[in-house]
């Protein structure tokens, strides 16, 4: 009889075909214990492509009255098949996995947008300034090289935001500069650039007299709601239409100095 139920494990693990991908469901088990394979048959069976049924203490006392041995039942409480689904760049379902990242919304599909980084920085306003003996003050923007973003939007854009917590990842997975990261969408600042020939701008701060101020100004900000979808997941919905022309949402800024030096990473798009 041993012979008999390892010449049919055998069998069971060479069949070829999308049987082997499937694990094994409730009805299967008890066709085969019905079928006096034997347990050495069965548990290779379910060491091979496990079950998809969870075994409760209920489920348990269910399966032996219905003839299935304790060492089949301990094989099919240790081998639950654990179903995965493979993180998408694309899906427009935010409930599907997606690496960590910012992604623009098309409707029917996301984009995974990357980040814009600049340490570069240009000063406007000099004279202004020389004429009051420093009170006017001198705006710091950084400069985003081409004219326009890859990225083109409608006119009230949708984006998905995915941390590292969407993936149960507690890892930084938006390290950036000095082991600055990016939580949620909260922290980032949406912005209208000033296009310019070959290049964009972005006003990230002042100097005067007084003394320096980093950051975009209140006027400069654009509104922009964000809901929770899922732990770690954010759709971001902008509040007001905008007009055609470039934008970006800003982090990581860093610097704006007296030598004008500073780190900044934009999430940049079109509208049209």
């Amino acid at each position: 009889m041993k012979m008999f139920s390892v010449a049919c494990a055998l069998g069971l693990a060479g069949i070829s075909g999308t049987a082997l991908a499937d694990p094994m469901s409730r009805e299967t088990l008890l066709e085969l214990t019905r079928m006096k394979l034997g347990d050495e048959a069965i548990v290779a069976k379910i060491e091979a492509d496990k079950v998809d049924f969870d075994v409760s203490t209920s489920d348990m006392v269910e399966l032996k009255k219905q003839g299935v041995s304790s060492p089949v039942i301990a094989a099919a409480i240790g081998n639950r098949y654990h179903h995965t689904i493979k993180p998408s760049l694309t899906s427009p379902d935010p409930q599907v996995p997606h690496p960590a990242g910012f992604y623009a919304f098309y409707g029917n599909r996301m984009e995974k947008m990357e980040a814009t980084v600049t340490t570069q920085a240009k000063t406007g306003g000099i004279f202004g300034a020389a004429l009051t003996g420093g009170i006017a003050s001198v705006s710091i923007k950084a400069t985003i090289q081409n004219e326009s973003a890859k990225v083109k939007m409608g006119v009230q854009p949708q984006f998905f935001f995915f941390s590292a917590e969407s993936n149960g990842d507690d890892g930084g997975a938006w390290a950036s500069g000095a082991n600055t990261s990016v939580n949620s969408p909260a922290e980032l600042i949406l912005t209208k650039l000033t296009e310019k020939q070959g290049r964009r701008e972005a006003r990230i701060g002042s100097r005067n007299i007084a003394g320096i101020k980093t950051g975009v100004m209140d006027k400069d900000r654009i509104p922009f709601t964000y809901t929770v979808i899922r732990p770690g997941v954010y759709l971001i919905d902008v509040s007001q239409a905008l007009d055609g022309g470039e934008y970006g949402f800003l982090y990581a800024l860093a610097g704006a100095g007296s030598s004008g030096a500073l780190t900044a990473r934009i999430f940049d798009f079109s509208v049209h």
